[in-house]
């Protein structure tokens, strides 16, 4: 499991990257200021969980029976998921002819959440473990 979170995070970093030079390269003649914005803090949110994941993977490699550490990495990758994800598309869609803002919008604080949860499961299992 922690192969796969290293993997992982390296993988997702990689992609904030690209998508972080889309957006300010390509995207800067499309899209409105605000709509730039949204894509930053998907492309922000993505790469500090990613390389979250990396260290995390760390910490799962010197106690590979340690279920929360996992339960931090899915939750992260979710939160990744529907956070990033959401704003990625909520961004975006003024290139679109299709409103999707109903179905997007409430996407993202449940990506938060994960987020948090992620977060503060790692804090619990820190403050158990000896």
């Amino acid at each position: 499991m922690a192969r796969k979170f290293a993997l992982l995070g390296t993988l997702l970093a990689g992609i904030s990257i690209v998508l972080g030079a889309f957006g300010a390269h390509a995207l800067k003649q499309f899209l409105p200021m605000d709509s730039l914005a949204i894509f930053e803090t998907g492309v922000r949110y993505q790469l500090i969980h990613s390389l979250a994941l990396i260290i995390l993977s760390h910490a799962i490699a010197k106690d590979e029976t340690t279920t929360s550490l996992r339960n931090v990495g899915q939750l992260f990758c979710i939160g990744i998921l529907l956070f990033s994800g959401s704003l990625y598309g909520l961004a975006l869609q003024p290139l679109t002819m299709v409103s999707y803002k109903m179905i997007l919008g409430p996407v993202t604080p449940l990506g938060g959440l994960c987020f948090i949860s992620g977060w503060g499961l790692w804090g619990y299992h820190i403050y158990r473990s000896k």
